[in-house]
């Protein structure tokens, strides 16, 4: 139920300021309706809205007390502008570590500022990096000072109190926290990418790229790319290419020491004078030694996954030689090397024979090519380098190229991506016969795009010769 409010009584007239007689409705001097004069407000203000708050008395400033003269016998001015804070946009004072006090002259750190920088306590001082202002500090806001500078903020170093040692690995996220052994920054928390997540390698004619591809949690494929010289002087180029068999254990170490080791021998046998494919042959064997002597290590000293089943480490070969005129290529397991003339009119080729279950039902005329590869068990390799490897077969083959071209050494991660040579040559750029990186990471990139299942690898060797006009030589073994 509502309440109707008592009239007022009036003091004065508002038409001629008399004085009213109590209960009158008009105004005996000049008539005025008292009726019509509003209500008084139920709030009762402590002061007249229409008068503004008396302002409190400012404290008078202390100026300091000038000097005489200064150094020069020259009268000191009676205030520098050092000497009375400022105050910013905001209305927070100016005064830091190194500016003297209004009162004191001494230095005096705002208590508000976000960040400092300079002094002795600079190593303390919360930073934030919000868009707010904050004349509060972060309890006030109800925020809370950032543990760690935001990695994205250029500006943020000054605010670390012990930087990196000499040689130390820094961060790849705030570019300045030291890399704990775990792998992690000790500044921002930021898990750092694993060396052999992406690596590129370039030398004057061979360029390789390695990739973890999109949907494995590491790269477990490995390569060796080198140079050196024939006892002639010619030059001779290698490059191996290691995939780690996912199901054993290991399997990115065992790719690393087959890479290494092949590559090693090839490099002690070549300048002696060996025949490219017999050094072949025994760089193969040395790689499968390496890989097998990681099986004798004890059991779980440097595995990865706790949870793994124990089983030896494995993983499949596939290498390229250019020397003397001659491509020597070998291989074990199901990583391929596919021949791709300069002149795109010209023929392209699969120099390898995958050691797998597809390749042994066509072999043996059980099936055709397409229906192999369709079925599940098509990638189940029948040949690898590890302990556990029924006997070990290196396979062989040289050729002699009469035309300029490009030798492809890759893995699976690539070719399931561009299976046939025709497929293979047309994701190979023109331009890599004079640039291999680019068109190494171009390769890897067709196989991110098709949608990187697997590590992708891939090793590009440019082979350039004088057209003879005849066909091409070739011995397999």
């Amino acid at each position: 139920m509502s309440q109707s409010h008592q009239q007022p009584a009036l003091s004065k007239c508002p038409g001629c300021e008399e004085p009213p007689v109590a209960g009158d409705l008009f105004c005996g001097a000049c008539g005025y309706d008292l009726s019509a004069v509003p209500a008084r407000p139920d709030d009762r203000p402590t002061m007249a809205i229409t008068v503004p708050p008396a302002a409190p008395p400012a404290e008078a400033v202390r100026w300091p007390v000038a000097e005489e003269t200064d150094s020069s016998d020259v009268p000191a001015p009676v205030v520098r502008p050092a000497d009375v804070p400022g105050t910013d946009s905001g209305g927070r004072p100016l005064t830091g570590p190194d500016t003297p006090d209004a009162e004191s002259g001494q230095g005096a750190a705002s208590p508000s500022g976000p960040v400092r920088t300079g002094g002795p306590d600079a190593a303390a001082a919360r930073v934030r990096h919000d868009d707010r202002a904050d004349p509060g500090g972060a309890e006030a806001s109800g925020d809370f000072a950032l543990a760690a500078p935001d990695p994205r903020a250029p500006e943020h170093t000054a605010s670390f109190a012990a930087a990196p040692a000499p040689g130390a690995k820094v961060c790849v996220a705030c570019r300045s926290g030291r890399v704990d052994a775990d792998g992690y920054c000790e500044n921002c928390g930021h898990a750092q990418p694993r060396e052999r997540d992406h690596m590129e390698q370039e030398l004057d004619a061979v360029a390789a790229v390695s990739d973890r591809g999109l949907r494995h949690h590491r790269n477990e494929d490995s390569f060796a790319v080198s140079s050196t010289a024939l006892p002639d002087g010619s030059p001779a180029v290698v490059a191996i290419v290691c995939d780690g068999v996912s199901s054993a254990s290991r399997p990115d170490e065992a790719s690393a020491a087959a890479a290494s080791a092949a590559n090693e021998a090839l490099l002690e046998s070549l300048p002696r004078g060996t025949h490219p494919q017999q050094a072949m042959h025994e760089a193969i064997v040395a790689a499968s030694e390496a890989v097998n002597a990681l099986a004798r290590e004890p059991a779980g000293a440097r595995e990865h996954d706790a949870h793994r089943h124990q089983n030896a480490p494995a993983c499949t070969l596939v290498g390229a030689v250019m020397a003397g005129g001659l491509l020597i290529v070998g291989w074990v397991g199901d990583s391929r090397v596919y021949w791709v003339p300069e002149d795109r009119t010209q023929p392209t080729a699969r120099l390898t024979e995958d050691d797998s279950w597809a390749a042994q039902m066509v072999a043996a005329g059980l099936m055709n090519e397409a229906e192999a590869y369709a079925d599940e068990r098509a990638h189940a390799i029948t040949g690898w380098l590890g302990a556990d490897a029924y006997e070990l077969e290196p396979h062989t083959a040289a050729f002699k190229p009469d035309r300029p071209g490009l030798v492809v050494v890759c893995t699976d991660g690539l070719w399931n991506y561009a299976e046939s040579a025709e497929e293979m040559a047309a994701a190979v750029p023109a331009d890599a016969q004079r640039q291999p990186l680019h068109a190494a990471r171009a390769l890897v990139g067709h196989a991110l795009d098709g949608g990187g299942h697997d590590n992708v690898t891939v090793a590009l060797v440019p082979f350039a010769v004088r057209p003879q006009g005849a066909g091409s030589a070739c011995d397999t073994v």
